[in-house]
């Protein structure tokens, strides 16, 4: 796996003219300004990657790719990063959901594990979400299908452009969690810690596979969604797609104390469905999705060698634990823990990954046995 992301990651820093390259999409507008966290201006900006090749064998003149930083750089006096922590985020997600109260409050404050001041925190967007280079700026189904290798070099590159050349954390959520045990794999000695968080580290397959599936074949079997130039968004993919987001998302032991009776549970529902589909795009989802298919770093685990502290919740509808996958393959990783969240009703289904107060302390336990190594 090692030398083919190298590969891409190549491919991504080139600088090469290719005439065949899809032209470089329209930039989207510019987000609002964001608030201070922990006292602390967020930076934005992104880095410009030209005549992108794909693993698809597709192109692209200029792939963009935006990102969120908090804190400043810090280096030794050989001039490698001591301080900088990268969070990935899920599907669909940017790097904004973690400057939300449940996770910045709780880790970037002062003398919090992971506190900005002290610390250089890169909060990447995606290929394909966010604010960079994705579908709905004007390619629609012209946009290379991008998978999970493609992205982990472009936030590889991303971090190399910000100086970023070693980690004192590569942590992740859910799409995240398995980008971090791609990075973990791919570059061993770049990092001082992994912490996955709400994902398996293995393929993609049963019903994992099947709630991406049926979402995929829901949006491409809508009439409405033409081939992906649609001019509004197919109404019928999109309320399938809600739907499916909204049970793989939930806790089933919070939703029945909140929503108790039926007129609740539908009151709620009527809420939730248009405001996601007023804040998704069809082909965003429809590639966001189906780029999963490449993913499977069970074959390489045991290259892992900084401490992984690997973290689900008995309540995650998308990595249920009854499949005991997580406790069998940790046993491969050289420094690894893993620990199960039992569900309660101040769990959040696979969302736990974003409240961090649930699952601190094991972070503090990680980055105190992490020390030893920086």
């Amino acid at each position: 796996m090692r030398s083919t992301l190298v590969l891409v990651l190549l491919a991504l820093a080139a600088c090469r003219e290719r005439s065949d390259a899809t032209p470089a999409p329209a930039p989207p507008a510019p987000r609002k300004p964001l608030a201070p966290v922990a006292g602390i201006t967020p930076v934005e900006g992104e880095v410009v990657l030209r005549d992108v090749a794909f693993r698809s064998s597709e192109k692209l003149a200029e792939l963009r790719i935006h990102y969120t930083t908090l804190g400043t750089l810090a280096r030794d006096a050989a001039g490698h990063a001591t301080n900088a922590i990268l969070i990935l985020h899920g599907t669909t997600g940017s790097g904004h959901q973690f400057l939300q109260k449940q996770f910045a409050d709780v880790l970037f404050g002062p003398g919090q594990p992971l506190d900005a001041r002290t610390h250089f925190i890169i909060l990447p967007d995606d290929i394909g979400h966010g604010a960079s280079s994705k579908p709905s700026d004007g390619l629609r189904a012209r946009f290379p299908h991008y998978g999970y290798h493609d992205m982990v070099a472009a936030e590889h590159e991303l971090a190399a452009r910000l100086g970023a050349d070693h980690l004192r954390l590569v942590m992740g959520t859910s799409m995240g969690c398995m980008h971090s045990w791609m990075w973990a794999e791919t570059w061993p000695d770049q990092m001082d810690a992994v912490m996955p968080l709400a994902c398996l580290p293995i393929a993609i397959a049963g019903r994992n596979r099947w709630w991406r599936k049926m979402i995929i074949d829901g949006i491409e079997q809508d009439p409405a969604w033409q081939h992906g130039d649609y001019r509004e968004q197919p109404q019928q993919a999109m309320r399938f797609a809600a739907d499916i987001f909204f049970i793989a998302g939930a806790n089933p032991i919070e939703r029945q104390q909140v929503l108790p009776t039926a007129a609740a549970a539908d009151a709620d529902l009527a809420d939730r469905v248009p405001k996601f589909i007023a804040s998704h795009d069809a082909n965003d989802m429809l590639y966001a999705v189906a780029s999963s298919a490449d993913y499977d770093p069970s074959r390489d685990l045991e290259k892992i060698v900084a401490p992984v502290t690997y973290v689900n919740s008995a309540d995650d509808f998308i990595n249920p634990p009854e499949l005991g996958i997580a406790e069998h393959e940790i046993k491969r990783v050289a420094h690894g823990t893993f620990v199960m969240i039992p569900a309660s009703a101040t769990t959040h289904g696979h969302g736990t990954h974003t409240w961090a107060a649930l699952w601190q302390d094991k972070l503090v336990e990680l980055l105190a046995r992490s020390d030893h190594l920086r």
